[in-house]
């Protein structure tokens, strides 16, 4: 064959194959190393004393409480900040439609959290939440309510991890959607119109469908960001108290010097309760996504 014919048959296997190449690096290379890890009894300070144990690691995962303490708080929080932030993002973005200049400085405002690192996000959050100094404290106290103790109490703890993962995402979240809002064409509403139809019945009939792409996106990516919670633990709880925030990422990263084997398993488990979690969604929503 040619050299004038055979480069191009060849250039889009060229053209792919940095992308490919990176994919095999960075993707399937640690993934496979993991599953590596996880089936052995691997010594950090003596690689060659690292023995073959099979499925043991697994087994012993799921013969720990702790293991289901960080499950049970993972899909706790999953649950409430996906809800939570894709709610206050809809409402947000309804309220946020019409172009005023005070719609603009709001907008503005309320994407800036998005923008800061969550590392710093939880440094101040956690000076907030102080029972004894804290601003949020202090401001219910001069409004004479009941004040709480927040991230030192094992009955608030995760509810305030959620709390600052939603105002740290919400932001990002509603300008999607406010995108999306401006993007449905008039005529369905002046449609609408003419049935005389109520708001209530416009939002379920015809905004939230054609809203239904851009939630079924925002859904997949917050839920596998929330499964994989790690820095606002980290920061703000270091898991407590009495492990009342310890998340499968966080429980992970305590087991990564005791056990690497054991820490290597509890990432095959994520990862595949992430995989899970994307083919229900798959399965189930993706046919009720209207698209245009």
């Amino acid at each position: 064959m040619r050299n004038g014919t055979l480069w191009p048959r060849l250039r889009p296997y060229a053209m792919v194959a940095p992308v490919i190449v990176g994919i095999v690096l960075f993707v399937f290379y640690p993934i496979a190393y993991l599953g590596q890890l996880s089936l052995n009894d691997y010594n950090l300070l003596n690689p060659a004393m690292s023995e073959f144990i099979g499925l043991e690691n697994y087994v012993e995962i799921f013969q720990r409480g702790d293991f289901y303490v960080a499950l049970r708080n993972t899909l706790v929080y999953t649950l409430g900040t996906v809800s939570i932030t894709l709610t206050l993002a809809v409402l947000f973005a309804l309220l946020l439609k019409r172009h005023t200049r005070l719609g603009s400085i709001v907008q503005a405002g309320i994407f800036i959290p998005h923008v800061i690192s969550i590392v710093s996000i939880s440094l101040v959050w956690l000076l907030m939440m102080e029972p004894s100094f804290g601003l949020i404290n202090t401001i219910l106290k001069a409004l004479g309510l009941p004040t709480s103790m927040w991230l030192q109490s094992s009955e608030t703890s995760m509810l305030s991890i959620i709390i600052v993962s939603v105002w740290h995402s919400t932001g990002y979240f509603t300008l999607i959607v406010l995108a999306a809002l401006h993007s449905i064409p008039a005529s369905l509403y002046e449609a609408a119109a003419l049935d005389n139809a109520g708001p209530v019945r416009v939002f379920f009939k015809i905004t939230l469908p054609m809203l239904s792409p851009q939630l079924f996106f925002m859904l997949i990516i917050s839920t596998i960001g929330a499964l994989k919670v790690f820095d606002t633990v980290n920061i703000m709880t270091g898991g407590g108290p009495n492990n009342s925030t310890t998340s499968l990422a966080y429980y992970i990263f305590q087991n990564r010097t005791s056990n690497i084997g054991y820490a290597s398993a509890s990432g095959i488990v994520l990862m595949v309760l992430v995989a899970v979690f994307t083919i229900i969604y798959f399965r189930i929503l993706s046919k009720k996504v209207h698209y245009q």
